[in-house]
């Protein structure tokens, strides 16, 4: 039986807010205000002083969990072409080449992840540069200090109070962009920050609890993705960014397991998908009322994120953003073709942390509302709790 998505609750603004006591999507609406206070925190941390010295041979991250989004970013931008490589690390120990010549950056909103901990207080000992991220008077930023790094404190108080690094990705990741902006590892400007606290501005007005179900589009989306098994596909690196996070999203948040993917490396592992067990097939009764016929099985969606669209007006077309766009058409239309339910979310034009962050916006969005849907608490799984508990 495939659960249903309660529209009522989703469109009284006083009931989702008694459904959500952790505060989600007010937190996640000061994704904006996040990215405006980072950069403020940063420059008064002195994040630039990460560029002090000569540039270093090679960086590694640390960051996992809701933060786990940081590494994925910093090696979006990174690049095939960029002067350094970048590794990402999740657990102990450092590679066994890491030492003075290299920069490690650790993560943790609550500067106790075990992960980020350990690399970092190895990185200490192994004289490597450091940079950490995470709250003031916690184990990483006593260890930053010990190690004479530079250390960008994270106030949790301005945060939801239970969601923890899931609604502060932008407080985590700002000042990540902007050591490495300063290092010359990123193109990422402060105004290309402002446009991005913009945009996420933007998208939390569309997205507000007090907007209508029809014309909101994360909740149109929560409705959708409502019952089904999703499959989440991003167009190409950017796009595949987002779809990594959609599906932790859907996971930690609405408790709603999701494969992810990025063309064109998964494009036969999703379409393989369509002759699965969770297909409805073309034959599918079109006319079945859920309400007297009772609600279905699980079906598969795919819920394509797609980078701007191809301008056929705006001048040469890139031969790769062209193949990029004639994949995931095709794709679409296989998954229509099998009657595979299929939602798209389109990145507006802009730069490509612009892009990405109204993707990640709108998903966030909806994920969240998709576990009020369901009667769920957005904010907290007992089960996380009692494997937190264990360890």
């Amino acid at each position: 039986m495939s659960p249903a998505v309660d529209e009522e609750l989703l469109d009284d603004a006083d009931d989702l807010a008694a459904a959500d006591p952790a505060g989600v999507l007010r937190a996640l609406a000061t994704a904006g205000a996040q990215v405006r206070e980072s950069v403020t925190r940063s420059e008064e941390a002195g994040v630039r002083r990460v560029a002090d010295d000569d540039r270093p041979r090679s960086v590694v991250v640390a960051s996992l969990g809701g933060s786990a989004m940081v590494a994925d970013v910093l090696a979006l931008h990174d690049g095939a072409g960029a002067p350094v490589p970048v590794t990402v690390q999740r657990a102990a120990p450092l590679p066994g080449w890491v030492g003075p010549l290299d920069l490690v950056v650790a993560v943790s909103l609550s500067g106790r992840a075990q992960g980020p901990l350990q690399l970092a207080a190895e990185a200490g000992r192994r004289g490597a540069r450091l940079l950490t991220v995470g709250a003031p008077d916690s184990p990483l930023a006593d260890v930053c200090a010990r190690a004479r790094g530079v250390h960008v404190p994270v106030e949790r108080g301005s945060l939801s109070r239970r969601a923890s690094s899931r609604t502060g990705l932008w407080t985590l990741l700002v000042p990540v962009l902007r050591a490495a902006h300063a290092l010359g590892l990123v193109d990422v400007p402060d105004p290309v920050l402002a446009r991005v606290a913009d945009r996420l501005d933007a998208e939390a007005e569309g997205c507000r609890p007090s907007s209508e179900s029809f014309v909101n589009p994360a909740k149109v989306l929560a409705v959708q993705l409502g019952g089904s098994v999703p499959v989440v596909l991003g167009d190409g690196a950017v796009t595949g960014v987002a779809a990594t996070r959609a599906a932790a999203m859907l996971a930690r948040t609405a408790r709603t397991p999701a494969v992810r993917g990025t063309l064109p490396d998964d494009a036969s592992d999703v379409v393989a998908t369509f002759d699965g067990p969770f297909t409805a097939g073309p034959d599918r009764d079109l006319f079945a009322d859920p309400f007297l016929d009772g609600p279905g099985a699980p079906k598969l969606r795919l819920l394509l994120l797609r980078g701007p669209g191809i301008d056929p007006e705006g001048g040469p077309v890139d031969a790769d953003d062209l193949a990029r766009v004639e994949l995931a058409d095709r794709v679409q239309q296989l998954a229509e073709g099998v009657g595979v339910d299929v939602s798209e979310v389109v990145a507006e034009p802009g730069h490509p942390l612009e892009q990405l962050a109204g993707l990640v916006a709108r998903t966030d969005f909806a994920a969240t509302y998709l576990a009020i849907g369901l009667g769920l608490d957005p904010g907290l799984s007992p089960h996380v709790a009692d494997l937190r508990d264990a360890r």
